[in-house]
């Protein structure tokens, strides 16, 4: 059988079958009901945050954040990430402008983030990347010198705190994806944690069609709302999820243990100040050291059926969706990665056995 980059945690089919029980008995499927308003409840108390609301996916939630905040103008965010984060400033007819990353932990360069700042910035969108959190204190510190809005792109970093803070605590937002192929999914699904009311009530009028009520519609909205089911099954995962990590952690030691003395490979470490969550496991191949290129492992590893991803690859600002608009070479750090990382196979029920073949198989590319 084949070994997959990731596999969606999911709870046992009884206790499941158990939390959506009540959806039979009241027929309330969405719109709000009572699944959803429990679940918005404990995820406040599970991130530590004040204010959070919940979205059909971790894109809207983006998206109709930069919305809500009724921007204009550019957007400073990184090329190393998933399309939803460049697709979210485009569609709100913004200007991405792409900062290069760190090459170590594949976040935003902050010291080269304060040189792009233009009289058209509006606002930074930084990435939190396999985990790894950005350097929260830097782009504080430039977001307020130039009075800038700052939204976390946090969909790698559910879970986890920053000096004893939930990460949802920090910028003037924060958005998670809880799709399937996350360490904490409810199918579909995602939040925004944020501290201006104001910005709340915005984001319920973007998600519900801006009704108040049976007569009431007082704002043009979109619909963005989570359904009951998947609201049932982030109740359900939520539950799990600490247990979920620790299996995970396991997983990540194990590869750590086999791959960490391999001349050749850089690995991600754990961040000084996190409690992490071992969403990814990261593996950047340099060829004149390892001997093998990227690809070349990733296709030695799909003949022996173990599905590694290039993650992420291609850098956003090359997509040709964009029809050559962004020169790729203004951000070589994160070009560099992007064609020499592999992220391998992680979820918490991956035995460490196949651990050990994954990482066998990808030992023997070595020349």
């Amino acid at each position: 059988m084949a070994i997959m980059v990731t596999r969606s945690s999911m709870p046992e089919f009884d206790e499941y079958i158990e939390e959506i029980r009540s959806i039979w008995d009241n027929h309330w499927l969405t719109n709000m009901g009572p699944k959803h308003k429990e679940f918005q409840a404990v995820l406040k108390d599970y991130l530590g945050v004040e204010k959070l609301d919940l979205f059909t996916n971790g894109h809207m939630a983006i998206e109709l954040t930069l919305q809500a905040m009724n921007l204009q103008g550019e957007v400073i965010t990184t090329p190393f990430t998933f399309a939803s984060t460049t697709h979210a400033i485009v569609r709100n007819g913004l200007e991405p402008v792409f900062c290069d990353i760190d090459p170590y932990n594949y976040t935003m360069d902050v010291e080269k983030l304060e040189s792009l700042i233009t009289d058209k910035t509006c606002a930074i969108l930084p990435v939190h990347v396999y985990g790894n959190v950005c350097n929260i204190e830097e782009i504080d510190r430039i977001a307020e010198k130039y009075n800038l809005k700052v939204i976390y792109d946090a969909a790698h970093t559910f879970g986890e705190t920053y000096k004893g803070k939930g990460i949802g605590t920090y910028g003037d937002a924060s958005c998670f994806s809880f799709h399937a192929t996350k360490v904490f999914n409810s199918i579909e699904g995602g939040a925004v944690s944020f501290k201006s009311e104001r910005l709340g009530k915005v984001l319920y009028n973007l998600k519900n069609f801006g009704i108040h009520g049976p007569e009431e519609v007082s704002a043009v909205g979109a619909n963005a709302k989570m359904n009951e089911f998947c609201a049932a099954m982030g109740l359900c995962n939520l539950r799990h999820l600490d247990e979920e990590i620790e299996k995970r952690r396991r997983v990540v030691e194990r590869y750590t243990e086999r791959l960490e003395k391999t001349a050749g490979i850089q690995l991600n470490s754990v961040q000084p100040d996190v409690k992490p969550n071992y969403a990814y496991f990261p593996a950047v191949f340099e060829e004149k050291e390892f001997g093998s290129t990227r690809n070349e492992v990733y296709s030695k590893l799909a003949e022996n059926d173990i599905i590694a991803r290039k993650y992420f690859y291609p850098l956003t600002n090359t997509f040709s969706a964009f029809n050559g608009k962004y020169d790729v070479f203004k951000t070589p750090a994160a070009l560099h990665v992007a064609k020499r990382v592999l992220t391998l196979p992680l979820y918490a029920d991956l035995p460490l056995e196949d651990v050990d073949r994954i990482c066998d198989v990808i030992l023997s590319c070595k020349k």
